[in-house]
């Protein structure tokens, strides 16, 4: 079993290429993304909790979703050098304060329960 320091990788987008208008565009309009975010969230953190917790969400979505994560900065992947491999995922700073958006969903979720 190797010991070593894990190895993160995050794709850093500039401005020019996205904005987070186009971040919170493709988040809200993906069915899985937000459960994604919510299971990051609350230290769910390895894909394999996170298909087994889920139903109906598939590795290959979750990967794809994962990725999408990744390369819009919200979440790092680190991976452990060990045998058998672990990954895990977490939020960045800018994910951290990106995840408030979940706040305000859930504000606008029970407001609108409340009135109905």
């Amino acid at each position: 079993m190797q010991t070593s320091q894990p190895h993160s990788s995050t794709k850093n987008f500039s401005n020019a290429q996205l904005n987070v208008a186009h971040i919170v565009e493709h988040t809200l309009g993906c069915k899985w993304m937000l459960e994604v975010l919510r299971l990051i969230r609350t230290g769910i953190n390895r894909p394999g909790a996170m298909t087994r917790i889920t139903e109906g969400l598939t590795t290959k979505v979750l990967n794809e979703r994962l990725s999408d994560l990744v390369n819009f900065g919200i979440v790092e992947k680190v991976s452990y050098p060990e045998i058998p491999p672990r990954v895990e995922y977490k939020l960045t700073d800018f994910g951290s304060r990106f995840v408030e958006i979940l706040d305000v969903i859930d504000d606008l979720e029970a407001y609108r329960q409340n009135r109905l």
